[in-house]
């Protein structure tokens, strides 16, 4: 009886010591709106750090989530190229767009698949999720593999002067690995599909 009350209590210790390394330590006095859009808003919190000193904490709300697809058919991938105005540079994609608030993230996901590279997809598979810079912003992203494709007109919205490549998987990769590829979603989204590719070869063969 004793060793289970042992037990029990390490346990208790080991549940309230994870309960105050995970709780919030900031405390927000106030908050103020800096900058507002139809896509990103900017404020501006008076806080209590961690420490117990104070400061201002700048938080970016991103009022779209930005969705990612990764077209694959046999082993090439569909990439998309276009000029990035945030960072002055041309830089190499999957498809990606944003869904707005109350849209469904599968229907945004076959939209921008269709608007940027002109495919559809019979088949999809959700694969993943993060949040792309969450020390000053909420961003979240969900990609998905999309396969079973056909080709069909593609519609570019007015900000998008876009080129489709179709590259070999292992292109990509060497593109992402390379710095060729920079674009946080994309770079997930081949790294996972790379991962898995080889988790199933090697259950595959364990079999």
């Amino acid at each position: 009886m004793r060793l289970v009350i042992s037990v029990n209590q390490r346990r208790s210790g080991e549940l309230a010591m994870m309960n105050e390394e995970t709780e919030n330590p900031w405390r927000t006095l106030s908050s103020s709106a800096v900058y507002d859009n139809p896509w990103i808003d900017v404020r501006e919190d008076q806080v209590i750090r961690p420490d117990g000193a104070p400061g201002i904490y700048g938080v970016v709300h991103f009022k779209h989530v930005a969705i990612g697809v990764l077209p694959v058919e046999r082993d090439d991938v569909y990439l998309v190229g276009q000029y990035r105005y945030t960072l002055g540079r041309y830089s190499w994609e999957i498809p990606e767009g944003g869904c707005a608030e109350g849209e469904d993230h599968l229907s945004a996901a076959q939209r921008e698949l269709a608007e940027e590279t002109g495919l559809r997809a019979a088949h999809w598979q959700r694969m993943g999720e993060a949040h792309l810079s969450n020390s000053v912003s909420d961003e979240l992203a969900i990609w998905f593999l999309a396969t079973g494709l056909t080709q069909g007109a593609h519609q570019p919205e007015g900000t998008e002067r876009l080129r489709v490549r179709r590259v070999p998987v292992v292109e990509a990769l060497h593109m992402a690995l390379n710095g060729e590829i920079t674009d946080a979603i994309s770079l997930l989204a081949l790294m996972q599909y790379q991962l898995q590719r080889e988790r199933f070869a090697n259950e595959s063969r364990l079999a």
